[in-house]
C-alpha cells in the first residue's frame, strides 16, 4: 500500500473492469432481435388468422377459444420477451455473460407460440 506522504494509507487503484466478450455480445444482440421479429410475425399472423375465422363452422369452430388462444399466447411472448431484453441489457452492462437469458428468452418466447399455435389449432379444429 502506498501513503500519502502524512502516513496515511492511500486510496488503492481501481480494479480493471474485466473484458467483455464479442461473441457473447454478438450472439446477445443476434438473439434479442430474432426475439423481437419473432414476437412481431406472430402478432401479424395471429390477428391476420383471427380476420378470417367468419368462415368457421359454429359446431366444429369456437372463435372466443380462438381469440383467446392468439391473444394470450402473444402476451405472454410480448412479456417474456421485455423481460428477457431488460435482463439481457443488465448484464452486459454489468460485463457479466448474457446470452443465456437471451437465449433462455428465445426458447420461452418460440415455445409460448408454438402453445397458442396449438390452442388456435384446437380451437378452430
Amino acid at each position: 500500500m502506498t501513503t500519502d506522504g502524512r502516513g496515511y494509507p492511500g486510496y488503492p487503484a481501481p480494479s480493471a473492469q474485466p473484458r467483455r466478450s464479442g461473441a457473447d455480445v454478438a450472439i446477445s444482440i443476434v438473439t434479442l432481435l430474432l426475439m423481437v421479429v419473432l414476437v412481431a410475425a406472430t402478432a401479424f399472423f395471429g390477428l391476420f388468422s383471427l380476420a378470417f375465422l367468419d368462415h368457421c363452422p359454429p359446431s366444429t369452430c369456437s372463435v372466443d377459444g380462438a381469440v383467446n388462444a392468439v391473444f394470450t399466447s402473444l402476451l405472454a411472448a410480448a412479456g417474456i420477451a421485455v423481460v428477457g431484453i431488460v435482463v439481457t441489457i443488465v448484464a452486459l452492462i454489468r460485463r457479466k455473460t448474457a446470452w443465456p437469458f437471451a437465449v433462455g428468452a428465445f426458447a420461452l418466447c418460440a415455445a409460448t407460440v408454438l402453445v397458442g399455435i396449438v390452442g388456435y389449432s384446437s380451437a378452430v379444429g
